[in-house]
């Protein structure tokens, strides 16, 4: 396993409507919810996406040294057309937040688990839609901080 470099990483939850950000602290511990962007689906290949500014801008404030993008596979372990979709977006990124490197890492089940705390914790309906992108992100990095803490994750 690589060696662990102090510093905050953002956990990305792309949906086709919006997309999630959290943030760890800098001893990777714990992950805490930061924004919902909404998706732009319209921007010209030249110019750079609003969401993903959106996104660099965080990376920014919080001095992230990775950012952790979640890739659905499907309970099966394979990669369908959707994971085809957030590895072109996870390209982008990563080109616009070198040399900052975007990892990809496996969400299964993360927005599920995400609507299903929510639930736990009252937060339904409107004001669920509005944050569980971001619970999602929090999940995503929660769980691959954990993996890399336990030793399972290379990069």
């Amino acid at each position: 396993m690589e060696q662990w470099t102090r510093g905050r990483r953002l956990g990305i939850d792309v949906g086709s409507v919006r997309v999630g950000v959290a943030v760890c602290d800098p001893d990777g511990i714990l992950a805490s919810p930061v924004a919902t962007v909404a998706r732009d689906q319209h921007t010209e290949p030249d110019k750079v996406p609003s969401d993903m500014a959106e996104i660099l801008r965080h990376a920014g404030e919080y001095e992230a040294v990775e950012l952790v993008v979640g890739l659905p596979i499907n309970l099966a372990g394979q990669e369908g057309p959707a994971a085809a979709s957030i590895r072109q977006y996870a390209n982008r990124l990563a080109e616009l937040a070198a040399p900052v490197p975007v990892l990809l890492t496996d969400e299964r089940m993360s927005t599920a688990m995400a609507t299903r705390r929510l639930s736990e914790r009252g937060v339904r309906g409107r004001r669920q839609r509005a944050v569980v992108d971001q619970a999602a992100a929090v999940e995503i990095l929660q769980r691959w901080l954990d993996a890399r803490r336990a030793g399972a994750v290379r990069g």
